[in-house]
């Protein structure tokens, strides 16, 4: 599946959780997150991103079986309720609710463990034939961002994703259906975040599809001397114009529109400036 993107794809998150850092509690009845979908749709999405654990730095594990009691009905009824073209991912780092996102009618796992914390999620991905996001972490959610550290933060990431991506195919994923991401956030200081979001283009040069979700993320509040993680849709936007200019293909975003507007200004012009190289 990963190996038929032709332009960025627009992933919208939608998080059927109490406690997410920016919007928790907002969707976690089925008809608010319908809603959420048609609103996204409407703005130019192209997968939905269905999440039922919170991943914020500090956030407290939850357990496989209310996860699915989470994520099942609103996979089901946006199944239901939109086309079949409609792509879902579904946020977990759980083997169980991985399979039973998919037999709900899920396409894509989305794991930002990359297949450490429930090894058998590989299994799942390779069972279903489905394509699966490989994220680089460092610890847990629960302790990533207790002193972070890296020596060279591009490197690191990009020797840890190489281990990934092989353990995934040696269990049978085919290399079309990965997808990796950075992990922006994600046991990360600052200067780590902004050092790849400058060598992007080291990532994509790993030859798979790299998805990149910095959306409303903490590390440009610090920037923008902002705190509130919903004003800083206009810095998430900037980092979406970039990431197309370095060759990433998925963006996972919270605001929908302005991440369109930024993909698809941003892709006219590399287009223009690809089409102009001798």
């Amino acid at each position: 599946m990963f190996d038929k993107i032709t332009k960025p794809l627009i992933m919208g998150i939608l998080n059927v959780t109490p406690d997410s850092f920016s919007d928790g509690g907002a969707y976690t009845q089925v008809t608010a997150a319908i809603a959420q979908v048609e609103r996204m749709l409407a703005e130019g999405v192209n997968i939905i991103d269905v999440g039922g654990e919170s991943t914020r730095p500090g956030a407290k594990a939850v357990l496989a079986e209310e996860q699915i009691a989470r994520v099942v009905p609103v996979i089901k009824a946006i199944r239901k309720e939109f086309p079949s073209e409609l792509m879902m991912s579904v946020d977990t780092t759980l083997s169980v609710v991985a399979k039973e996102a998919l037999e709900a009618g899920a396409d894509i796992i989305n794991d930002i463990s990359a297949g450490q914390n429930d090894k058998r999620i590989l299994s799942v991905a390779s069972h279903y034939q489905v394509p699966i996001i490989l994220m680089h972490m460092q610890g847990t959610p629960q302790n990533m961002q207790d002193n972070p550290y890296y020596e060279n933060v591009v490197d690191e990431v990009c020797d840890a994703l190489k281990s990934r991506i092989e353990e995934a195919l040696a269990v049978g994923i085919k290399k079309e259906n990965i997808a990796l991401d950075p992990g922006i956030g994600f046991g990360k200081r600052r200067e780590d975040n902004i050092n790849l979001l400058a060598f992007l283009d080291q990532i994509v040069l790993l030859g798979y599809p790299v998805l990149l979700g910095t959306s409303r993320k903490r590390f440009m509040g610090s920037l923008c001397e902002v705190s509130e993680p919903a004003e800083l849709i206009t810095a998430t936007a900037v980092t979406t114009a970039l990431g197309v200019m370095s060759g990433v293909s998925i963006f996972r975003v919270h605001d929908v529109k302005e991440n369109r507007q930024a993909v698809d200004v941003a892709w006219a012009i590399k287009q223009a400036r690809e089409n102009a190289a001798p």
